[in-house]
């Protein structure tokens, strides 16, 4: 009897996954003293499933190593925008960086990006409460970097994080697991579709949802059981787009619980009464932070391929990404 596949075989490709990332955080020295803010995990634990595309729109733009340092310094016009200028000259950098942004990110867009990772607190580069200088002097957490901002713009369904986030365990499998969904649905949209094998994906992908978002999980499902009465062009990116905004959404220990008791529910036919108990009692230590999610997880991988149970096997929730990654060993 042929044995079903793992999800992970089959949206597997042999083309590299790509993730722009801020030089500085590969260890080269761009930073405006000379130096550099390299990321361990970024270099030597992600690094061996991805291909780093680095940008620094500093240098890019023509300022030199050492250089002075920038802030975001907000108009104190009716615009409010956020001006780029050097602490110590006073020149205003914001056109010139705008300008860039516009066309580095377009640029970017043959290299098929799955995410991205920016530097945190950069006027330039950071993603959220980036100091922004007011008239008073005084500055506000509020601010983005002028790249980044122009960058989540234009691509706002792409996994984008801050480095420092990443140190957090839950944000970081959070990243990782978002970078890989979203290879798999450009790989799949960019090939011959079929709303036949949307319906083949999404189903790969229900536990991943739940795990996210309930309420996303039941409206991409009604969504796809009407994927035939849509415009077809149109289709790709809505889907996407619900789909990556759904897993932006934290998994948490409950509903990560609720996803166990459902697959403990696909196994139970097979399962012999002790062997149920010691499942329950499993995820029961999950639930009270007694053991990491990878515990029950590769209980659960161990019984799906024994029994060949299809529906569980080809779940990506099982192997949402590399398991030498370890992420949810700390989750």
């Amino acid at each position: 009897m042929k044995r079903s596949t793992p999800a992970s075989a089959l949206y597997a490709t042999d083309d590299p996954i790509k993730i722009g990332v801020s030089s500085c955080l590969l260890g080269v020295r761009v930073r405006f003293d000379g130096g550099h803010k390299r990321s361990d995990f970024l270099v030597d634990t992600l690094g061996s499933f991805v291909e780093f595309v680095p940008v620094c729109p500093e240098v890019e733009i023509g300022l030199g190593i050492p250089r002075e340092t920038l802030r975001l310094v907000r108009s104190s016009d009716a615009t409010r925008v956020a001006r780029l200028v050097s602490n110590e000259t006073g020149i205003d950098h914001s056109d010139r960086m705008n300008s860039y942004a516009q066309r580095r990110i377009i640029a970017l867009g043959p290299e098929e990006l799955s995410g991205y990772v920016l530097k945190k607190d950069s006027p330039s580069c950071g993603m959220e409460r980036v100091r922004i200088y007011g008239p008073s002097g005084m500055p506000t957490r509020d601010g983005s970097g002028l790249f980044a901002a122009v960058l989540i713009r234009r691509y706002p369904s792409l996994p984008v994080e801050e480095e420092g986030r990443l140190s957090d365990p839950q944000l970081r499998e959070n990243f990782v697991e978002r970078v890989f969904a979203y290879r798999r649905l450009r790989s799949f949209f960019s090939s011959r579709w079929t709303v036949g094998g949307l319906v083949k994906l999404h189903t790969a992908h229900k536990l991943v949802l739940m795990a996210h978002s309930p309420k996303a999980y039941n409206e991409l499902g009604q969504f796809v059981a009407g994927a035939k009465r849509m415009v077809r062009h149109k289709l790709p990116q809505c889907y996407q787009f619900a789909f990556m905004e759904a897993l932006k959404k934290l998994a948490t220990t409950a509903r990560h619980t609720n996803v166990l008791h459902h697959m403990l529910g696909c196994l139970r036919p097979h399962l012999d009464r002790d062997t149920r108990d010691e499942l329950v009692t499993l995820i029961d230590d999950y639930r009270r932070k007694l053991v990491p999610l990878i515990v029950p997880i590769s209980m659960f991988r161990h019984y799906a391929r024994k029994f060949d149970v299809a529906y569980l096997r080809e779940q990506v929730y099982l192997e949402p990404h590399p398991k030498e990654l370890m992420l949810r060993n700390h989750v």
